[in-house]
């Protein structure tokens, strides 16, 4: 089976590396241009606002929704404790008092007197964003981000779940063609990004994270058993937020496919040292790749060949890398020069594959991937 370096998937021994780093919402960044920083370091911060929850105290307290500026007993703004009187009403020639209570422990935002409604706002959740890299920042967005450069190794995975971690690689299996489980997993892994050969199995999945680890890549893993890893049918929606206890970086597919040896061999080459992995991974438009960066900055940069970045021949493996054969290995048979329409009107360029069962499909070439036998 073929099952060496896909050109489609970078990796690469050594080059430049930049990474923009935002914000969801203006704040402040609190590194400069020129700063040399670990990946842990928080470069900017900021805070989302609270969620809102609307009390009707006019009803409560048995009033017009006019009355209800004057009836209140803490002024917009001021801070509030769940269960905290916010809002009384004398009856009864004063002898009563109709009470309105904070329903949660934030600040008293504002007041209706058309309605009687009083807003109130949880607390702000702060948000903080690392640099990701060991590296240089190379250029501040202000009150957004920054961006920062790196030289070292990357990797990219053809799928991924789990967010962005750091730790050192560690390598469970002495070539590409071994499965990694559960027997393999043993002792203290804390801060450990492991690396397997062919295929990772649930089992353990399960028993890294236990044991502390980080993050895994392997050349495959099961698509029922991620399945049953995340708690639901993984759809085509980009991937990056799942938690489960580590990050899962499948370099080739899903079922038991031997890791590329490029890629087996740089991480090889790499063990012990630090990298910065994320799982996200969007196959449609705008397709983004699950990554490992091993930064190397003192490192001179060493141009990349270009021996793997020809067009596709006929006679070329390929993976498919997209919905409804994403991942099945096959041979490409022609390559036809005029634009096709697709079932969505467009047009595009297609090819001609023969999978490994003999079924023979028309793609459009931006779906696979070439690979070396």
């Amino acid at each position: 089976m073929a099952h060496s370096y896909t050109p489609g998937l970078r990796v690469a021994e050594n080059t430049v590396v930049r990474k923009e780093r935002r914000l969801p919402l203006l704040g402040e960044v609190l590194v400069k241009t020129g700063d040399r920083l670990p990946a842990e370091t928080i470069v900017a911060k900021t805070e989302l606002p609270g969620k809102v929850q609307t009390l009707n105290a006019a009803n409560l307290l048995g009033i017009e929704p006019d009355q209800i500026e004057q009836s209140l007993i803490v002024k917009p703004g001021d801070p509030v404790e769940e269960g905290q009187v916010v809002a009384e009403a004398k009856s009864f020639f004063g002898m009563f008092k109709s009470k309105a209570h904070a329903p949660i422990t934030g600040t008293l935002e504002s007041f209706s007197s058309k309605t009687g409604q009083v807003i109130f706002r949880e607390p702000p959740q702060p948000v903080q964003i690392n640099a990701y890299l060991d590296g240089t920042v190379i250029e501040v967005f202000e009150r957004e981000g920054i961006k920062i450069e790196t030289r070292g190794s990357f990797i990219q995975g053809i799928f991924g779940v789990g967010g962005e971690t750091f730790g050192v690689i560690h390598l469970m299996v002495d070539s590409p063609d071994k499965v990694l489980d559960e027997s393999t997993i043993d002792g203290d892994l804390r801060g450990k990004i492991l690396v397997g050969g062919s295929y990772v199995t649930l089992a353990a999945v399960w028993k890294a994270v236990k044991a502390g680890a980080k993050g895994i890549v392997a050349g495959g893993f099961s698509n029922m058993e991620l399945k049953e890893l995340l708690g639901y049918e993984q759809g085509v929606a980009i991937t990056g937020t799942e938690e489960f206890g580590l990050t899962l970086i499948v370099t080739e597919g899903f079922g038991k496919i031997n890791m590329a040896h490029k890629t087996f061999d740089l991480l090889l080459k790499n063990e012990g040292l630090k990298a910065s992995m994320s799982g996200a991974t969007q196959i449609r438009a705008g397709v983004i790749r699950p990554e490992i960066i091993i930064a190397h900055p003192e490192q001179a940069l060493v141009k990349e060949t270009a021996e793997d970045v020809r067009g596709l021949e006929a006679g070329d493996v390929i993976r498919i890398i997209r919905a409804p054969y994403f991942g099945k290995l096959g041979k490409v048979s022609s390559l036809p020069s005029a634009l096709q329409k697709l079932e969505s009107e467009a047009m595009v360029r297609v090819l001609e594959v023969e999978l490994e069962n003999g079924e023979n499909i028309m793609l459009p070439r931006a779906n696979v991937e070439r690979i070396e036998d």
